[in-house]
């Protein structure tokens, strides 16, 4: 892929649009929402809070049957700045009413607001000064996922929003295919109905890669800022899952792959040949591994109906796709599923899929001594791990916890590649425990790595889990190198032998310790604890809840 260009102006100002840097009332906020009466009046309210700025609320009921319009009804009868509009019939989708929020807004601007996040207090007044100072069409902020109920916050698509930046048009910087969300995002509404641009109707999943590839087509005048303007609530326990997370079909994997699809005919057909490239290289690099992390969770059913779908959509592109970064672990993961008519090697595609990637063995070689998949799939070549840099190399590193009355035991394994760590000369290795709730850390650690045989490198070093505490810890490792260069890494875990076996450990500080390592879906190395008599009595009760269930 070229260097992006400068993120300078290249065209002049439009001469007959306004300054629109002041916040007064010019946006309009589409909230959309169906059977969800628990949370849309916080949606709504975050949208109301975000001051003068906001003119209009407009409310979109998919025709809930639980009291959500009524809810909303009552809001608006206290707040003349919401408007409530209900369909006569549900869509099935989240298309189809933003479409009618579309052609009820009556702004200069309008965002867009599902009916279980929040808009965080600044949005609209950050993304509409942006657009004013910059003439855009589209201006658009970082967006984090909340994972509920722990409070969890990751970035979405953080390197876009380090740092303001206007953009004369989209293919400044094709990594915007990247950012696939309508949400964190404020519009010119003209803009948006001068090139007919809408979201798919009905029950069409993924909708927002379609309208954002629609977006992008146009050529839009776009601002950055790297301020939080959305805040994306993730309920993995919910009883009714959103539709971006409900995976466990193949109809949402078609239909990701349908999408997918579209939004790179349209730029394609928009004359945008670089985003288009850019959107396929994402669907690589994002999409497959997201759901190759998962195909060994699903049936042989699902694994076969998703092989041969992916197959099959893989059969389009054409050798520039293939040649762009040809080790990047998405390009890996599907020359496998091109090359080979059945599912196979699952275990190791999921590591492979892992962020970091990691490639577990065998390191095979051709007869010539080229790096290959497998002996079997020669066609799948690994040759250009030969020259890449060791620093981003997908390297292999097991890792085994060995929880202990006394001691408990942390016990790594470093694999060769194709002689590359060899050359390197892995001298030691940072080990720390990241809580997955909130981030903190404990119990970091250096240690050295000694030669284990002729293909490996090993350490062990003590684990006080009394230390880290009550919670699901994740192990973060970063391997250092005798030339400077270093590679954070995530640690396989090794499984059989009973391994991952839950045990009760004695603690001085807590009286008793349960501690269960773990594989997370991706195969890194996990560790549950849970302190005291009472926190043993917990998972015990509930883990006979699930057994009754």
């Amino acid at each position: 892929m070229r260097p992006e260009p400068p993120d300078t102006p290249d065209r002049p100002d439009p001469p007959d649009r306004p300054h629109d840097a002041d916040p007064t009332p010019r946006v309009g906020v589409v909230v959309i929402g169906y059977n969800d009466r628990a949370h849309v009046g916080d949606a709504v309210r975050s949208a109301l809070a975000q001051g003068p700025a906001v003119a209009e609320v407009v409310a979109v009921d998919d025709c809930s049957t639980d009291g959500s319009a009524e809810l909303l009804d009552r809001l608006a009868a206290g707040e003349p700045r919401l408007r409530v509009v209900r369909r006569p019939e549900n869509s099935g989708g989240c298309g189809s009413p933003r479409n009618t929020g579309i052609d009820a807004v009556t702004t200069p601007y309008v965002m867009f607001l599902d009916s279980d996040d929040v808009l965080p207090p600044g949005a609209v007044d950050a993304l509409l000064t942006a657009a004013g100072e910059a003439h855009a069409e589209v201006a658009s902020g970082l967006c984090v996922r909340r994972e509920l109920p722990s409070g969890r916050e990751q970035p979405w698509q953080a390197p876009l929003y380090t740092e303001p930046a206007t953009l004369a048009r989209p293919s400044q910087r094709p990594r915007l295919v990247h950012d696939t969300l309508c949400v964190n995002k404020l519009y010119r509404t003209d803009f948006l109905r001068e090139h007919g641009i809408r979201f798919p109707e009905g029950r069409f999943l993924y909708e927002d890669i379609v309208f954002t590839a629609r977006v992008l087509a146009a050529g839009p005048r776009i601002a950055l800022v790297p301020d939080r303007v959305y805040v994306w609530h993730v309920r993995r326990g919910a009883e009714r899952l959103s539709l971006s997370l409900d995976r466990e079909h193949i109809d949402n994997w078609q239909a990701r792959v349908e999408a997918c699809a579209l939004a790179y005919d349209v730029l394609l057909g928009a004359g945008q040949k670089e985003l288009a490239r850019a959107a396929r290289a994402k669907f690589l690099d994002h999409d497959v591994r997201m759901y190759a992390r998962e195909l060994g969770l699903r049936d042989a059913p699902y694994q076969r109906a998703w092989w041969a779908h992916t197959r099959e959509y893989l059969t389009r592109y054409d050798t520039p796709d293939w040649e762009l970064n040809p080790t990047a672990p998405g390009r890996l993961v599907a020359r496998v599923v091109l090359e080979s008519p059945e599912p196979r090697d699952l275990p190791r595609l999921r590591e492979l899929a892992a962020r970091p990637a990691r490639l577990l063995p065998p390191y095979a070689r051709t007869p010539d001594g080229a790096p290959v998949w497998s002996a079997d799939l020669p066609q799948v070549s690994l040759a250009p791990f030969l020259t890449r840099p060791v620093a981003v190399l997908p390297l292999a590193l097991d890792a085994e916890l060995r929880p202990r009355a006394r001691a408990s035991l942390l016990c790594l394994r470093l694999h060769e590649l194709y002689g590359r760590v060899g050359e390197a000369g892995p001298h030691e290795v940072d080990v720390e425990w990241a809580a997955r709730d909130d981030e903190r850390t404990r119990g970091r650690t250096t240690v050295a790595l000694a030669p284990s045989g002729t293909d490996s490198w090993s350490a062990e070093l003590p684990v006080d889990l009394s230390g880290l505490g009550a919670g699901t810890w994740d192990l973060r490792v970063t391997v250092r190198f005798a030339d400077g260069t270093q590679r954070e890494a995530t640690a396989h875990a090794l499984a059989g032998a009973g391994r991952l076996r839950r045990r009760a450990v004695p603690s001085l500080r807590h009286g008793v310790l349960l501690v269960q390592p773990y594989a997370t879906h991706s195969g890194a190395l996990a560790v549950r604890v849970a302190t005291g008599v009472r926190g043993v009595v917990r998972v015990a009760r509930g883990r006979l809840r699930r057994l009754v269930r």
